[in-house]
């Protein structure tokens, strides 16, 4: 679990995990999962993005089932109108150019 880097390395989640094993792995899982949902950054900066990105593809590897098929759903559908935007551009150009 994470310490908040307080005097006598006071855990960060006490309240929250009161009565639980620390060196169980489902309680580390679950304090990293509290850590997530705290954390905040600017998302409105490139490295904020790219770390969202970054983010969801974390979540995406820790889903199973219907959740990790829908996520690759979703990333083939960005990826596939990122494609036709550019092959459109560029026939757009090319276009422009020889006419």
């Amino acid at each position: 679990m994470a310490d908040n880097g307080g005097p006598a390395g006071k855990r960060r989640f006490e309240d929250e995990l009161a009565g639980l094993d620390p060196n169980d792995p489902e309680v580390q899982e679950f304090a990293a999962h509290l850590d997530r949902m705290e954390r905040t950054g600017p998302s409105f900066t490139v490295e904020g993005s790219i770390k969202g990105v970054g983010e969801f593809a974390d979540a995406s590897n820790r889903a199973g089932g219907g959740k990790w098929l829908a996520a690759v759903i979703v990333v083939c559908l960005i990826l596939f109108g990122i494609l036709f935007a550019a092959w459109d551009t560029i026939g757009r150009v090319l276009a422009w150019l020889s006419g």
